[in-house]
């Protein structure tokens, strides 16, 4: 190892010997593998948390609306299943709220018009009968006191005026019964059927609105599972989206540096292609040690006491990092 150094140290004619010394046993601790570690910064790498797209009910994909790698504000169209089926049970749910809705309101009116005008007839009719029949009764009355009649002649005049006269009662109040709503029990029954038709339509409303799907949060499109013309079944991903505040970093420290990180401490990351630093804050620190981080950088990082730390940036920021990109992490 010696003879190896003062070789080093000839060849290096051109600089100082104290230069020369300060160079070799540089490059020597390089080739070695021993060059010492910053307490400040370490490897890490990105990682995505994905929202998979799905919608409750099953249908053909009739249209995809996004591409894999494009950008998807809020409200935006992503996919829409075809929406026979439902389409059909929501007119046939709105047709039966109609009718409900036509018979809460016969009942509240009374009957219609040209049914009073029926029993309005009725009444006239048996009130002429009535008319009739009381003056039979006083030509009857003055025929037996003149003893022209029998008194057996006289009881029908009389009875028959009586049943005329109880029929006019009768086809008059049975023209106020008209004019009358029906009874609060059948009103409010028929109210009953009225919200029952009209929580059946909200159903058919909200599954017929489950057929086209919008992106509830603005993201990356990061992939699509299923193709136009293919069956969805229900609840199946046919979109995996990557909203930029689902970005996050993880890193491991050693058990000797977790003293010094806080959750919402402030960092830097640096990565290869980037042209600035990234801003960004620790979000988590795991309460479990481990004994080895999933990706291993350097034989350093071996056989260590390690904590897993996950920091997240801003939204605006997340877009310039990558899922799988490995990023340094520094303290500021």
């Amino acid at each position: 190892m010696r003879s190896s150094l003062a070789d080093l140290l000839k060849q290096l004619k051109p600089f100082s010997r104290s230069a020369a010394m300060v160079a070799a046993a540089c490059g020597y601790l390089s080739i070695a593998g021993c060059t010492p570690a910053n307490d400040n910064d370490w490897q890490g790498y990105v990682e995505g948390e994905y929202v998979y797209v799905a919608s409750s009910q099953a249908g053909r994909l009739d249209h995809l609306s996004v591409e894999r790698g494009q950008q998807a504000a809020v409200g935006a169209p992503l996919f829409m299943l075809e929406a026979g089926d439902e389409i059909a049970a929501r007119n046939q749910a709105q047709r039966q709220l109609q009718a409900a809705q036509a018979q809460l309101a016969d009942i509240q009116s009374g009957k219609r018009q040209q049914e009073q005008e029926v029993t309005r007839a009725q009444l006239i009719q048996a009130q002429a009968n009535a008319g009739k029949a009381a003056l039979q009764l006083h030509r009857d009355e003055i025929q037996f006191q003149a003893g022209g009649i029998a008194r057996q002649q006289l009881d029908d005049s009389r009875a028959a005026a009586e049943t005329s006269s109880a029929q006019v009662k009768q086809w008059q109040s049975q023209l106020a019964v008209d004019r009358l709503p029906s009874r609060d029990a059948q009103v409010r029954a028929q109210q009953a059927q009225v919200a029952a038709a009209q929580a059946v339509l909200e159903q058919a409303d909200w599954k017929l609105g489950q057929k086209t799907v919008k992106a509830t949060r603005a993201g990356l499109v990061f992939d699509t599972m299923y193709r136009e013309g293919e069956w969805v079944a229900a609840g199946n991903p046919v979109l995996r989206m990557l909203p930029p505040e689902n970005l996050k970093i993880r890193f491991f420290v050693p058990e000797t540096t977790l003293g010094r990180l806080r959750v919402n401490q402030a960092v830097t990351l640096a990565c290869d292609g980037c042209q600035a630093n990234v801003a960004a804050h620790i979000s988590y620190i795991s309460t479990e040690s481990e004994y080895n981080p999933p990706i291993i950088y350097s034989n350093q990082s071996r056989s260590k006491l390690v904590f897993m730390i996950e920091a997240r940036p801003a939204a605006a920021d997340a877009l310039k990092l990558h899922p799988g990109q490995p990023v340094e992490v520094r303290l500021p």
